[in-house]
This record gives C-alpha cells, structure tokens and sequence, in this order.
C-alpha cells in the first residue's frame, strides 16, 4: 500500500505507474482515492471547528450558572448536544469514507523500482546474468519422475489414494536428499549470520492480507474451514506477520532471519506431464529468508540477498541465472524481483527454483511495522527470497547430477548430510 502523499502530491507519479504495469483499469481509482482523501480532509476541519465551539461554550456555562443565569446556561447545554450530535455523524462518515480509501488503497500497486525493465508478462523478463556452465551430456536424461522411480524414491499413486493429485510420498534415499537439502541450506543461512527460525504454518487473514494482494492470496492460499485460519503458501508470510503493530528499536536493525516451513499452495492449472512429475505440486518445503531493513538499506539487501542463492545452488553443481522480473509481472505489492532459474539438461533450458523481492513499505504499511526515529515513527522495508524449495531444487539436482548409468552423484556439500554417501545408485 502507498504512502496516501503520493496521490496528494503527484498522481501522475501514480498512474504512470499504473500505466508501466498494464493496469489501466485501476487508473480511475487514483482519481477516487484523491477526491475522497480531500472529502476527509474536509470532514476534519468540519470535526475540529465543532470540538472547538463545544469546549469554548462548555467553559461559559460555569460562569453562567454563578451569575444565576439558568435559562442561557439551559439554551447552550442545548447547543452543546446538538454539536455533540452533529460531530459523532460526522466522525461515522469520516470512518466510512476512510474504510473505501483503504479498500481501494489496497489494489493500487506500489511504486516499482526504476530500474525494473518494463513488460508485458513473464515473457518479457530479462535475464541478467549466468552462474555456472549450462551442460548437455551426450546421453539421454529421463524425465526427473522417472528418474526417481528407478531408484525406488516416489510413490505418487499411493499419494492420490490418501490425498489426491497434487501430492507424493519421497522414499528412502529421495527423500534423505530431500531432506540433505533442506538441512544444508539452514546452515548455509546460518552461517551467513541469520536467525533461524520455525514459524506458525497457519495464520490469521489479516496478516494474509498484510503480506500480499488480493488475487494473490485468492489463486494460492487454502482456508481452514470454520477458523479464521489460512496454511502458509511460503515461510515468508509468518515471519514478516511476526513483526506486526511492532516498532522495532533502530539498534536491533536489520532483522534477518531464515525460516523453514512446509508451504501449502492450490497450484491451479497443472496439466500433462507435470502431474506426473514433482514439479507442481500442492505441498512442499522451504527454507527462505527474509529482511526488516531501514528504507535506505533495502536495495543493498537485495542484491545480497538474491546472490546467496545463487551460491547455493552453484554448491550443488547446478548452473543458475538471474531473470529480472518486468513490470507487467511484478506483483503489486513488489518495488522489485527477479527469479533464481537453474538449468535443465533434459529440456535444455532454464527453470524457476527460486524469486527474491523487495517490498518497500508496502508489507510493513499494512501490518504496521516501524521503527522510531528522531522524527517520530516511519514504516521500514521489507524484503524476502528463496533459499531453496524442494522440490523444484531437487529436479534441479537430480537432472545436473544424473550419471549414465541411472545414478544419481551427489554433490560435495550434501555428503556429509547423506551419511558420507557419495552416489545414489539405481536398485538391482
């Protein structure tokens, strides 16, 4: 959510911004916002007259009552109720008008980075830069599920008879590098220098509604029926929600924390091969990190923030690059993002395993995260990004580490998290 200055002091600053994203349809609601805010506004000074007229003829009522002048103390009893009357309406429809500014505030992008490419959709995404040489070996690669199966890791169809498409059961050594990854990446982050950290995996709706947009939370979220409860479609979402209606003292800045969580999303509109696979899925698990930052810190961060990505996965000998996000796929409550993509030698190209962005204050105006400054409070900046999620990181793996022979070559740093095991081989 923007700053309500903005749309004060320069709406054109707004609707192009708008216009940048190829959202001409919410253009009107910069116009609406701005009349509203001056009706506010209006109501105020209308509200603040009336307090002072009520205070200055309760204070002439005591020296009346002393002069005996009953009657003329009566009439402007009289006239303080009325004014009473008139504030409380008037307060009701300043509450009313302010509910439709923040409703419409809401579905208003925030300010994109200037440096974000502009674009239509993700097919217009700039890719930045190359991390690692992209292989083809001159043997066949099979499709990952396959791939797995072989090595007696994955059962999806006992996975459809408790739970339905969408799920899956990791086996034996699969699942033990599943889980290698996971571990590996907590450690990485820790030895990094950030907090780690085991969130709630279900939250309210208004922290919901505080980390994201609308269509968003609608396209990904699951609700717990009968609760005001909604399972994490990323850690990302609990651990900002962590810091909410919180002023955080200056000297404990930045706050930088890595989280692990199961994540829970609907993932609509899988089809074909990928139901097969691993690659959609409607549970998975995650280890990501986030910053609470002062404003002028937040891009710094996110440089550093993408480019651990980049070095774990570069650990696991799997060639990445950096995709930056353009505007028309940037949500609407990002100032900037770019996705983390790792190399497929089966499909001889590029896929995401990972995005980092930066939010500005748009996720700490809607949950209320500040700190106090010698001016008075101000909203910080947050921003979040992918460590590695499973298990999109475990294709990735599984394809960059296939050997000829069905096996699959562990990585060096995974090792010592698989027991000293240096290969997973297919079963005789």
């Amino acid at each position: 959510m923007i700053d309500i200055k903005l749309i004060r002091e320069n709406k054109d600053l707004v609707k192009e911004n708008i216009k940048k994203k190829f959202q001409d349809e919410k253009l009107p609601l910069v116009d609406e916002v701005f009349d509203l805010d001056k009706k506010v506004r209006e109501v105020q000074v209308q509200v603040d007259t009336l307090k002072a007229d009520k205070n200055k003829l309760s204070g002439e009522i005591g020296q009346l009552m002393r002069d005996g002048k009953k009657e003329e103390a009566e009439e402007i009893k009289k006239k303080i109720a009325e004014s009473a009357e008139e504030i409380s309406k008037l307060e009701v429809e300043q509450e009313e008008l302010s509910a439709t500014i923040k409703e419409k505030m809401m579905v208003i992008p925030q300010i994109m980075d200037p440096s974000v490419p502009i674009g239509k959709d993700d097919s217009e995404n700039v890719e930045v830069q190359k991390f690692g040489d992209p292989v083809v070996p001159p043997y066949e690669i099979p499709y990952h599920a396959d791939i797995i199966e072989r090595l007696n890791g994955m059962d999806k169809e006992a996975a459809g008879r408790t739970s339905g498409q969408g799920f899956y059961y990791l086996l034996g050594d699969i699942a033990r590098l599943h889980e290698a990854m996971i571990a590996y990446a907590r450690d990485f982050m820790i030895d990094a220098g950030f907090t780690y950290a085991i969130p709630p995996f279900m939250i309210h709706s208004d922290v919901v509604t505080g980390v994201m947009s609308f269509p968003e939370m609608e396209a990904m979220m699951y609700k717990i029926e009968g609760e005001d409860l909604y399972l994490i479609g990323t850690s990302e979402h609990s651990m900002i929600g962590k810091f909410k209606d919180q002023i955080i003292k200056r000297e404990d800045l930045p706050v930088h924390m890595t989280s692990y969580s199961p994540c829970f999303r609907k993932e609509g509109g899988s089809h074909g091969l990928e139901e097969r696979g691993l690659y959609r899925v409607h549970q998975f698990e995650k280890q990501e990190m986030i910053v609470i930052c002062e404003p002028e810190e937040s891009m710094d961060w996110y440089e550093k923030m993408w480019k651990l990505t980049v070095d774990l996965f570069r650990n696991f000998d799997i060639p990445v690059r950096q995709l930056e996000c353009c505007s028309g796929d940037l949500a609407d409550l990002k100032v900037k993002s770019c996705d983390i993509e790792a190399w497929s030698p089966r499909q001889q190209k590029y896929f995401e395993v990972g995005s980092c962005s930066t939010l500005g204050d748009a996720q700490a105006r809607r949950l209320g995260i500040r700190a106090k400054g010698e001016k008075g409070t101000y909203y910080l900046h947050t921003l979040n990004n992918t460590v590695v999620a499973t298990p999109r990181g475990l294709i990735a793996l599984i394809e960059n580490n296939y050997q000829e022979d069905g096996s699959i070559k562990i990585p060096k740093a995974l090792q010592p998290y698989m027991g000293g095991k240096e290969k997973i081989e297919p079963k005789k």
